[in-house]
């Protein structure tokens, strides 16, 4: 779960998202992607534990609609967010920055890994080069020992290790969502596809 949701905010949040009318638990996953923008979803299990809370707590009540269950608030889920609406104007400019933050690191995740495939496009091109050159009996500047790998293909080892390695470490770092995941999963796909081109 997003950090701006910490400390029972999220409970806070679908209050407010129920006042605006009855939902079904996937409406109020799809409505906080929106809200994230795509960056952030919860998933089931971290939305219908706090429905089933709040139906306890009678704040909100669920009646069965196509076979799901959908939930609309009550007088005392109102009450309470009348009691607590400094908390969630104070949240909703958290969940502003926070959308900011999580746009801009997948703003650097892409632009990060766009520098590595054109560096690794470059390498690929000078390594294939080279490749044609050997097989047809061109020399090879500078020519490579026997028994010693390519400099170029050592460096784009190291520079592999290296890339994984500090993606991996982004990742973890900033601890991302599902749905964060996904769209550096993609990211990572495109760049898989691109090489695929450049080596056809």
């Amino acid at each position: 779960m997003t950090a701006v949701f910490s400390h029972g905010r999220l409970r806070l949040y679908l209050l407010k998202l129920l006042d605006d009318g009855p939902k079904h638990g996937y409406e109020l996953i799809r409505l906080l992607e929106d809200r994230f923008l795509g960056l952030y979803a919860p998933s089931a299990g971290t939305i219908y534990p706090r429905l089933q809370r709040l139906e306890v707590e009678g704040l909100v009540t669920h009646t069965a609609a196509g076979g799901r269950k959908v939930y609309d608030i009550t007088e005392a889920g109102r009450a309470e967010l009348r009691q607590r609406a400094d908390e969630l104007a104070t949240l909703e400019a958290d969940i502003t920055a926070s959308v900011q933050d999580l746009s801009t690191l997948a703003g650097e995740i892409q632009t990060e890994v766009r520098g590595s495939v054109r560096d690794l496009k470059r390498e690929l091109r000078e390594a294939a080069r080279q490749t044609r050159q050997a097989r047809w009996g061109r020399p090879v500047s500078p020519p490579a020992p026997a028994t010693a790998a390519s400099p170029l293909l050592t460096e784009f080892d190291q520079r592999l290790a290296a890339f994984t390695m500090e993606v991996g470490g982004l990742v973890r770092a900033h601890r991302l969502s599902d749905n964060q995941l996904r769209t550096a999963i993609r990211v990572l796909d495109g760049a898989l596809d691109g090489l695929r081109r450049l080596l056809r």
